[in-house]
């Protein structure tokens, strides 16, 4: 990967992370998911060529960008290790989080999860999670571990590199029907439904 490229990379991210806490804006303590394949951000096919120096160019700005919104990171692994997900034990631990005993590799996790797993404080793998937030960097999906209702974001990006971006948040399920109250940021919510049917 040449510093060009990486730099490119970065900044891409930078304006998609940035629109999508925008669009989202969460909560301290909220859960952000990053779904990763460092291989369609070059080109190739999800799975074949991996390269944790792409990882870096994505995550790096990521975790400075969560850090200062006090956002908590969740780095979804591939297939291979049925989408688990590496997080902080802290993270783990206050969620109640089932862990898994496994260490992320590029061949066997993705490079995106194996480089998340490496710069983390104190990693651990858990099963599954529900985050409030996430971008999706080259077709992973990511929807398992997002709460319900996600709400897709479009992003002022459709890609980063050669990877097709998607991004969404989530909201809590308006219930009760026509004679329920919310509270103001759900009324909002609802609105924004009705004009968009």
């Amino acid at each position: 990967m040449t510093p060009e490229l990486a730099s490119r990379i970065a900044e891409e991210t930078r304006r998609a992370v940035g629109d999508l806490l925008e669009a989202a804006d969460p909560r301290p303590g909220g859960i952000f998911l990053l779904g990763i394949s460092t291989s369609e951000l070059v080109g190739e096919n999800i799975g074949s060529s991996g390269d944790p120096a792409m990882a870096a160019a994505v995550m790096d700005p990521l975790v400075e960008m969560l850090r200062e919104r006090r956002l908590e990171l969740a780095v979804q692994c591939c297939e291979h290790l049925n989408r688990c997900l590496v997080v902080e034990r802290s993270l783990a631990r206050r969620e109640g989080l089932v862990e898994v005993s496994v260490l992320p590799r590029p061949w066997a996790g993705g490079s995106g999860a194996s480089y998340a797993f490496e710069v983390a404080e104190d990693p651990t793998v858990v099963e599954t999670i529900s985050a409030d937030l996430g971008m999706d960097v080259g077709d992973t999906f990511i929807g398992m571990h997002l709460r319900p209702v996600v709400v897709p974001v479009r992003l002022g990006l459709s890609r980063i590199g050669c990877a097709r971006l998607t991004a969404a948040r989530t909201r809590p399920a308006l219930v009760g029907g026509a004679r329920a109250e919310y509270p103001e940021d759900s009324v909002r919510e609802r609105q924004r439904i009705s004009r968009s049917r």
